[in-house]
């Protein structure tokens, strides 16, 4: 095996990369954040009677569909240029301070009503089965009047590809609603695939679980300290999802329907239950450290055990070698022809004696 292949083994007990990435999140520096090199702009056009999609890489040729035409206009941005979302944002009347939070780095989930606008920030999980950790796409919604604003990160990868069948069937339900129903169904679709990322850790506890009872080393340790990191993430990022649906249900803004609030609601629902089962998988893998550590101690009570017997079971012949070892003239049997023999047998049914007399006190 090459050296490097023995980095590899090692790097999941000693690498310290995934903490650092984990804590590194500091509201208060400057963002930055790294210009996208392609801006993919998707446009749904739609109404209860026809929907057209629309394909564009410039800004500039969706400002149009800001006008009210009398169709519903989701307009989904996969890649963040600071002057595209400005000239966007300007065009649809976005308040500068939402600009800030769509251009933002590792920001806290959060809801805000500003100007007629209901903005919504959070988080899409995916878990990335290769190293077995929880990656997070930042996403923007903004809902106004006539038009649903999507801001993506990342261009080749969404949880909204059901989204998009049903607004391309014509009896959809979400044809026949307005925005808000819209925003609805975005939302409800990033906290039920938390629920995919919640099975696939569930999975990870499972195996690690089996592992730690079967032949747990410092490997599994890792795993264990690997998995808490995990959890960190998804709390993190499921948590304050839980203020943001409420902000949606309590709002009174005139973008919201009372008949939509239910669904909200339905989310909200969803939400606690994610958190719940979060808190469950953390008390686990608390469990799973605690099953380590004992039987860490188990083991290292077993050697410690049968190194005291071997001890108890050597120390007969010890004093009874010190004793005909002694410098004396006069030693009982010492010139005796069945001396040596006498010595030897008892330094062989002493052991035997103690042994049979461990055996029947049940101590090992």
């Amino acid at each position: 095996m090459r050296p490097q292949k023995y980095l590899n083994l090692l790097l999941p007990v000693f690498n310290t990369r995934r903490t650092r990435e984990i804590l590194s999140v500091n509201p208060v520096l400057p963002v930055k954040r790294e210009e996208a090199g392609v801006v993919n702009i998707t446009v749904y056009e739609y109404n209860a009677s026809e929907v057209k999609e629309h394909r564009f890489t410039n800004i500039h040729d969706c400002l149009s569909f800001a006008e009210n035409d009398g169709f519903i206009h989701w307009i989904n941005i996969d890649g963040l240029r600071k002057p595209d979302i400005e000239i966007i944002s300007d065009r649809f009347g976005i308040h500068h301070l939402i600009i800030e939070d769509i251009l933002s780095v590792g920001q806290r989930p959060k809801m805000d009503e500003i100007e007629n606008v209901l903005y919504g920030l959070l988080n899409m999980l995916y878990f990335n089965s290769n190293n077995h950790t929880v990656e997070q796409e930042q996403i923007s919604i903004v809902l106004g009047k006539n038009f649903v604003l999507s801001f993506q990160e990342d261009a080749h990868r969404d949880v909204f590809n059901s989204l998009r069948d049903k607004l391309k069937m014509n009896n959809s339900r979400i044809r026949q609603k307005s925005t808000d129903y819209l925003c609805y169904s975005m939302l409800d679709m990033i906290v039920d695939h938390y629920f995919i990322v919640m099975e696939k850790l569930g999975e990870r506890i499972e195996l690690l679980e089996e592992e730690v009872i079967r032949y747990s080393n410092n490997r599994s340790l890792a795993r264990i300290n690997q998995l808490r990191k995990e959890l960190i993430v998804l709390k993190r990022n499921m948590g304050p999802v839980r203020d943001l649906v409420n902000g949606f249900i309590r709002s009174e803004s005139e973008l919201l329907d009372d008949q939509t609030t239910k669904y909200f609601k339905d989310i909200y629902d969803h939400i606690v239950q994610a958190n719940d089962l979060t808190e469950n998988y953390r008390d686990m893998v608390m469990s799973l450290q605690d099953l380590y550590l004992s039987n860490l101690n188990r083991k290292t009570n077993e050697v410690m055990k049968v190194m005291a017997v071997v001890t108890c079971l050597l120390a007969p012949a010890t004093v009874i070698g010190g004793i005909f070892g002694m410098n004396f003239d006069v030693i009982p049997t010492a010139h005796n022809q069945w001396g040596f023999y006498t010595a030897v047998g008892l330094m062989l049914f002493i052991p035997l004696l103690m042994l049979f007399v461990f055996k029947r006190r049940g101590w090992f």
